[in-house]
């Protein structure tokens, strides 16, 4: 074997076969040097390039172990179901159901407080930026494991007063904000998402409690009435190896 490229592909290909599955720790590193003919200086350098992959982690007094990859479902369209949020299942729920997970509302902490909106913000929400809206930010769980968070934004019209400005932790009710908007008579009717992905910021990765290497899948959301009123604006950072994004739609004609 020739360097550490090559031999990082043949610990990937043993990991993605299920030689080592997740959780397992693999073999340590003065046997891998010895099985593959290569020093130790190849086999760390190989570690390395798996762990910025996001395979594999170095775990004190254990090794290198394989990460863990539940990954639980983000379901796409079916997650917003009026006939959900209606009774009472917010859309996170909604997704812990899909993956056979348990939930509780303490899985959602909340801070509110106003800002001032960005140009962002404003041009989401028909605002002039600088407005004061009110800001929405939520850790969600999944048990005990942070998987993301989300912030909303909100004309402060809408919301002024109601159980979306309370930060008591959990859902703002049963339903969520979304029953809190209907209960305004701004009941969701549609919305535009657009995800793209990065490496986290350091803050990121402390409050997602990142391994190395992990990039953030970033969703932007935007919420409107039938009659095309913004209601919401909302900014998540979701782990990207604690999510499989699942989408079902009709194909257009």
């Amino acid at each position: 074997m020739s360097g550490y490229r090559e031999l990082a592909a043949v610990l990937r290909e043993a990991i993605h076969a299920g030689d080592y599955p997740p959780g397992a720790t693999l073999p340590k590193q003065e046997y891998i040097a010895t099985e593959h003919g290569v020093n130790i200086n190849t086999v760390r350098k190989a570690v390395a390039v798996l762990e910025a992959e996001g395979l594999v982690d170095s775990v004190r007094r254990r090794g290198t172990v394989v990460r863990e990859r539940p990954p639980m479902k983000r379901l796409g369209v079916e997650r917003y179901a009026k006939s959900k949020w209606k009774f009472g299942l917010v859309a996170f729920a909604a997704d812990r159901e899909a993956s056979g997970r348990q939930w509780k509302p303490g899985d959602q902490t909340n801070t509110v407080r106003e800002v001032q909106a960005d140009k962002e913000i404003a041009a989401a929400l028909n605002l002039e930026p600088g407005t004061k809206v009110y800001e929405r930010a939520r850790l969600v769980k999944d048990a005990d494991k942070p998987t993301h968070t989300l912030t909303s934004y909100y004309n402060p019209v809408h919301v002024e007063g109601t159980p979306l400005v309370d930060p008591k932790p959990g859902p703002a009710t049963p339903g969520g904000g979304f029953a809190v908007l209907t209960l305004q008579g701004l009941e969701p009717d549609h919305m535009t998402e657009s995800f793209h992905a990065r490496m986290p910021t350091p803050d990121e990765v402390q409050t997602l409690e990142l391994p190395a290497g992990e990039p953030v899948m970033i969703l932007k959301r935007r919420t409107f009435t039938k009659d095309d009123v913004p209601i919401e604006f909302a900014r998540g950072v979701h782990a990207a190896s604690r999510f499989e994004w699942s989408y079902s739609f009709p194909m257009p004609e």
